[in-house]
């Protein structure tokens, strides 16, 4: 078992290692002591069928009192309806300040249920289990949590870390190849701004056979800058490396993309106009793209530049007149670009030197 401690303003520990779901009650008793807080087990339909009923036996059989909340999976679901669901539930089961919400499931449920968490009584603890490459790499970690709302996706949130993390790499065996690809997207990310040696091993095709140091490595770097800017001011900025277009092709498709495949075609969207307006070096697109295709991902749309930039005008990192885009100044090293609302097409399509 590997322990990550993220020492953000609510300092909590990730635990990373094969066989950890069934050492859950363990893991919380190591946070909560001989307490045994009421546990409200949010999770989805395919995760709860896979799931579900083993980790409640776990917890209940280690004295914890449980209950259990499913909602239909699918990013259809990440909406202010299901959270008003889950808030009817945690009042017909009594959850008060001193209990805790328990994620289990991927990044839509873990998103979800610390979004119901941090405004349930104006917050109680949360505890992350992600079952999915991506939830465990990314947003598991950070305190990032929210819902979609029909002018984008994430636009209603909060900023509420979890108490505990806990990786079990053993619930990817049960993960269809298309979700695992998604958590790959992400991954490539991490080595395309922030470790150029990373990005080389996924290159290389080396990801599956060092999987579980790929993911403490990849959660290892998402502490680091979520400690440097644990809300979303600067640095931790360029973690959205190709998410506003991700995020707008998924929009535009009606979430029939996954947000994997919308982020694998926004980096190297984002890359290649980088290019032409000569901040990143020639190439590097080609190299995101040839990675990101060995793996299964997509990395072009038939969706026009401008319809995607009408919808990127609802991204979160969009300040007044202006959108910050992440670009590479090499690979393994990003910045953020910004660019004013107006001239995003142009820029996007090579018209302007940005």
């Amino acid at each position: 078992m590997k322990t990550i401690q993220v020492n953000t303003g609510r300092p909590y520990q990730i635990q990373i290692g094969n066989g950890l779901l069934g050492q859950a009650p363990a893991l919380i008793a190591q946070v909560y002591g001989e307490r045994r807080p009421r546990l409200a087990v949010i999770t989805d339909d395919t995760v709860d069928r896979l799931y579900g009923d083993r980790l409640l036996s776990l917890l209940e059989e280690a004295g914890y009192p449980v209950c259990k909340f499913v909602f239909p999976h699918g990013e259809q679901s990440k909406t202010l309806q299901t959270v008003h669901a889950v808030y009817g539930f945690l009042s017909e089961n009594g959850i008060t300040r001193s209990d805790v919400v328990v994620a289990l499931g991927g990044g839509v449920v873990g998103d979800l249920a610390g979004f119901a968490a941090a405004t349930w009584l104006r917050s109680i603890d949360f505890i992350q289990i992600p079952t999915t490459f991506l939830s465990m790499i990314d947003s598991s970690v950070g305190g990032k949590t929210g819902v979609d709302i029909p002018q984008g996706k994430n636009l209603v949130g909060a900023f509420w870390q979890p108490s505990l993390v806990i990786c079990d790499p053993l619930a990817l065996d049960t993960l269809p190849d298309i979700y695992f690809a998604d958590g790959i997207a992400e991954a490539v990310k991490y080595g395309a701004i922030l470790d150029a040696s990373l990005f080389r091993l996924f290159e290389e095709g080396r990801l599956r056979e060092q999987l579980t140091e790929v993911i403490a490595r990849c959660i290892d770097l998402k502490r680091y800058v979520v400690e440097q800017d644990e809300r979303d001011k600067g640095l931790r900025q360029q973690l959205n490396f190709g998410h506003t277009f991700g995020h707008a092709i998924e929009k535009q498709a009606g979430f029939t993309i996954t947000h994997g495949q919308g982020v694998a075609i926004g980096m190297v969207l984002i890359s290649r106009a980088c290019e032409r307006a000569g901040l990143t070096p020639s190439g590097t697109a080609d190299r995101i793209q040839a990675c990101l295709q060995q793996y299964g991902l997509p990395t072009s749309t038939d969706y026009p530049l401008g319809l995607l930039c009408q919808n990127a005008m609802g991204d979160k990192k969009r300040s007044g007149s202006q959108i910050a885009l992440v670009v590479l100044q090499q690979l393994g090293q990003a910045t953020l670009h910004p660019v004013s609302t107006d001239r995003l097409l142009a820029f996007m399509t090579g018209e302007s030197d940005g």
